[in-house]
């Protein structure tokens, strides 16, 4: 078996709904350990939800709550969400738990007891909604943030510092001697050019006068702990890398417990690169804890030529096209039409193309060799080698694999679809109706079946982590309990198993019109 699997999503912030950008965020991440589940690799996959800070607690007085009642409700509705996208979550963590508070305090006091820490006055200007200082020169026009572009407002008070700049050499030489810690490279190069400027130190607290809603500080308790610091050590909370209730030099920091951490893949977009690739680094080198294996920064679902937002009302709710079109088919279209690491446009065309091809290529593909089964054979799957499609399979398999592995999603699944392609190819290079009618072909007929069967239950195999249920059902019909694992889809022994015709798995339909 390989070595273990620790993967995580950004932990989604409990003051709004989730969105198409968190849900392509959790089904990224959540094809990834099911590919790693299929490759015999023990896995753990961490999402949840992020509940502190000022934003937190307004909404909740917006809405006449308290703040936990709003992120009861909040964490609630993201964990429906994941149910029904069939997300395969291990570990879905909560900032307001009991164990993750603990866990920051004895960072924060880490940081502090080592000298990492130091209080000053702050003199800036504050965006509420990205909880985040800017310095006047990083401003947007008429006093915005450069994030959102949303009106900031000056502020000026007493805080913790983090001294963050006493890592920055150390950080550029990390990323340049790890060429691929941050995927894809135009985001590494990012980062870098970011560090090419001194990097500042790190606001990491919040007065209690100001902010109550946060973790408040051990050794200053009129202050809490900026909501970013809070949110990012989660990673290392879920880990069990940390026992908060050990004595300081057994807690895991320096010499640490045996646990899931180092994370081996941060999944994020792009927008929240710099506090994974910057602030979280450097509080781990100051705590003395390994750095994350890689961190993917992926890019931003658009409308035309604009980022969805839900400040301009352009977001696309991902379980309504559940309704039309299931929900195999939104994550394949995700996962299938986003080039991981680049930016993609949603539109309802682009959504049905893709769906077409589920349709007509391994729908089809599915209906042909399953209708085929059962007329000529019963149903019975005939004692043959089936090794006619065995080149294309195992190049496809391989290509699958190196994809995978490389963090290419979109160009595996494409790797899969060719195969199905090449599939169709050979039914019409072979003519089974033709074999079926003339009882001395009767041979060739039964290598035809088999190598259709095969290659079908290889891309079972293949198609499972972004479509689970669909090709569960298409291994139920070629006469399989469960799907195969990808080391033995191909080898999977095809006399015995009784194949009957199902449903199409992809019937066509229309996205309602507007």
């Amino acid at each position: 078996m390989s070595r273990r699997r620790y993967l995580t999503t950004p932990i989604y912030y409990a003051s709004g709904e989730p969105h198409i950008g968190h849900a392509y965020t959790t089904i990224l991440t959540d094809v990834l350990a099911r590919f790693h589940r299929q490759t015999g690799a023990e896995t753990r996959f961490l999402t949840g939800t992020d509940e502190h800070g000022p934003k937190i607690a307004e909404e909740a007085a917006r809405r006449g709550l308290t703040p936990i009642e709003l992120c009861d409700r909040m964490a609630g509705r993201f964990r429906e969400a994941w149910d029904e996208l069939d997300i395969s979550f291990d570990r879905f963590i909560r900032t307001t738990e009991a164990d993750h508070i603990a866990v920051v305090t004895a960072f924060l006091q880490r940081l502090h007891d080592k000298g990492h820490i130091y209080k000053d006055r702050y003199l800036g200007w504050y965006c509420i909604h990205e909880e985040r200082y800017w310095t006047e020169k990083d401003l947007g026009p008429g006093e915005t943030c450069p994030d959102c572009r949303r009106p900031v407002r000056q502020i000026e008070e007493v805080n913790y510092f983090f001294r963050m700049s006493t890592f920055q050499e150390r950080l550029v030489g990390h990323i340049e001697a790890n060429p691929d810690w941050i995927i894809p490279a135009v985001r590494r190069n990012e980062v870098l050019g970011f560090l090419q400027q001194p990097l500042e130190d790190l606001s990491i607290s919040r007065p209690q006068s100001r902010v109550s809603w946060g973790v408040p500080l051990p050794f200053d308790p009129e202050h809490v702990c900026y909501v970013w610091v809070d949110a990012l050590i989660n990673y290392v909370t879920a880990s069990g890398a940390i026992d908060p209730e050990a004595a300081p030099d057994e807690q895991g920091f320096g010499a640490p417990i045996e646990s899931w951490w180092p994370a081996d893949l941060h999944v994020m977009g792009k927008d929240i690169l710099t506090t994974h690739a910057v602030y979280w680094p450097t509080i781990l080198m100051a705590c003395e804890l390994e750095l994350p294996r890689h961190i993917l920064a992926h890019g931003w679902w658009l409308v035309g030529e604009t980022k969805m937002s839900k400040s301009l009302q352009n977001v696309v709710d991902p379980l309504a096209l559940i309704a039309t079109h299931g929900v195999d088919a939104v994550r394949w279209y995700l996962v299938r039409e986003m080039p991981t690491g680049s930016d993609a446009s949603y539109t309802p065309e682009r959504f049905l193309t893709r769906y077409d091809e589920l349709s007509n290529v391994l729908g089809n593909l599915a209906s042909r060799v399953t209708s085929m089964i059962a007329r000529y054979r019963d149903g019975a799957l005939p004692d043959s080698a089936g090794q006619g499609l065995a080149t294309e399979t195992g190049e496809a398999l391989g290509r699958y694999r190196d994809f995978m592995n490389g963090l290419r999603l979109h160009r595996a699944l494409g790797a899969a679809m060719d195969l199905a392609r090449h599939a169709n190819r050979y039914v019409e290079e072979r003519e089974p109706w033709a074999q079926a009618r003339d009882p001395e072909r009767a041979p060739d007929l039964d290598e035809t079946l088999a190598s259709l069967a095969r290659c079908l239950t290889v891309l079972a195999a293949l198609l499972e982590p972004v479509m689970p249920a669909k090709m569960g059902v298409l291994a139920g019909t070629l006469g399989l309990a469960r799907v195969p694992t990808l080391d033995r889809a191909l080898d999977a022994p095809l006399a015995g198993r009784a194949v009957t015709r199902g449903k199409p798995l992809f019937p066509r339909v229309r996205l309602p019109s507007a």
